[in-house]
């Protein structure tokens, strides 16, 4: 937390500002493509001061997020194609073959792909930035990677809102303290589902 402590001050504040809501709004769209703190951070608070309000404020950040990630997508598909004529023919060659092995294992096995996708979104050590820019970049279609980020995103801020309605402050204190374990493990299903995605056959 010592790298974005200034930010995750300041977040800690807009929760508890009389324009919480806006706020969330924005912070749901801006994290899903450049910023790096997760909107759980004002979520957290939010909810716990209106308990009956959880599962709104969790549609909001959700409905702000998926907007993001339409957003992370377009920046992905399109600094991709800008960028690449930036290098050398010979670099643009392995670029171009390295997407499209990416692309033609993503078509021969799309749904170890959307359980990634699903996965990615779900758990927070992989920032939602990276997976939305990347699924703009290879091309996964539109329609199911909205889908996946709805799913993985929505378990993530619907389970807060469950436990923090729940067990209040508790809920709080046990994800902090567990969430680094949560990561890691949906982390390592995430990097077996890859390896059987890219394993050859």
């Amino acid at each position: 937390m010592r790298l974005f402590g200034a930010l995750y001050a300041r977040v800690l504040v807009w929760a508890r500002a009389p324009r919480a809501v806006p706020y969330l709004c924005g912070l749901s769209f801006v994290e899903a493509f450049i910023f790096p703190i997760m909107p759980e951070v004002m979520l957290a608070p939010m909810m716990l001061g209106k308990r009956h309000k959880a599962f709104f404020y969790a549609n909001i950040s959700l409905l702000f997020s998926l907007l993001g990630s339409l957003v992370g997508y377009a920046l992905g598909h399109w600094a991709y194609e800008a960028v690449k004529p930036l290098f050398s023919l010979h670099m643009q060659e392995i670029i171009t073959a390295w997407v499209e092995n990416l692309r033609t294992d993503m078509n021969q096995h799309w749904l170890a792909m959307l359980g990634a996708l699903v996965l990615a979104a779900l758990q927070p050590v992989i920032p939602m930035k990276f997976v939305t820019w990347a699924a703009g970049i290879v091309g996964v279609p539109l329609l199911p990677f909205l889908a996946c980020v709805a799913i993985g995103r929505g378990k993530r801020v619907w389970l807060l809102a469950l436990l923090i309605r729940l067990f209040g402050e508790r809920a709080e204190r046990i994800l902090h303290r567990h969430i680094e374990w949560i990561g890691w493990a949906a982390l390592a299903v995430l990097g077996v589902l890859l390896a059987w995605w890219l394993w050859p056959r």
